[in-house]
């Protein structure tokens, strides 16, 4: 394979989509060949359609969330061990050099509950290797990550179907 550059990417904002298109990216970089890893922050629920389809794909996914939702200002110890260990995981993937594309799904969101240090996200951007793709997703990407990335896509919300009360719904939301 010729040497190739890697960017940072960032999947942001409210509306619907961010996970879906990096799951999306995933599937493109190993469909040619790439060796790609999502290592998933605040989710653990194997079970997800876009787990399952990854893994048929021969695409590696690894969760490091707990099972349960984290607020805002009540986060617990458990939670900021579980980030922690889970972005320890992260950078000794991201440095490795053994994948061509990261996917880091909902580690901007893990940012904006304030599991993990902006300043070891933005060391850990800086660190990757050259020929590595990086991909964060989750809502409300600061500022700081927005200046480090080499691409940012917002989803804005325009219309959704949830507000009319339709549930989540098995192989579309999850």
């Amino acid at each position: 394979m010729s040497a190739r550059t890697g960017y940072v990417q960032v999947y942001t904002g409210d509306g619907k989509g961010k996970t879906t298109a990096a799951f999306g990216l995933a599937g493109r970089a190993a469909g040619r060949g790439l060796r790609v890893l999502v290592l998933q922050f605040m989710k653990a629920d194997p079970a997800w359609g876009e787990i399952v389809s990854a893994r048929r794909l021969g695409i590696a996914v690894e969760q490091v969330g707990l099972d349960h939702w984290v607020h805002k200002g009540k986060v617990s110890a458990a939670d900021l061990q579980a980030a922690a260990a889970g972005f320890a995981r992260a950078r000794e993937l991201v440095t490795s050099g053994d994948y061509d594309l990261v996917v880091l799904d909902e580690l901007v969101t893990a940012l904006f509950f304030e599991l993990v240090p902006l300043d070891d996200v933005l060391a850990l951007l800086a660190a990757r290797p050259a020929h590595a793709e990086l991909v964060l997703t989750g809502r409300r990407a600061p500022a700081e990550i927005v200046a480090a990335a080499d691409l940012v896509t917002e989803m804005r919300p325009v219309k959704h179907y949830f507000d009319a009360g339709v549930k989540a719904r098995e192989g579309i939301e999850f």
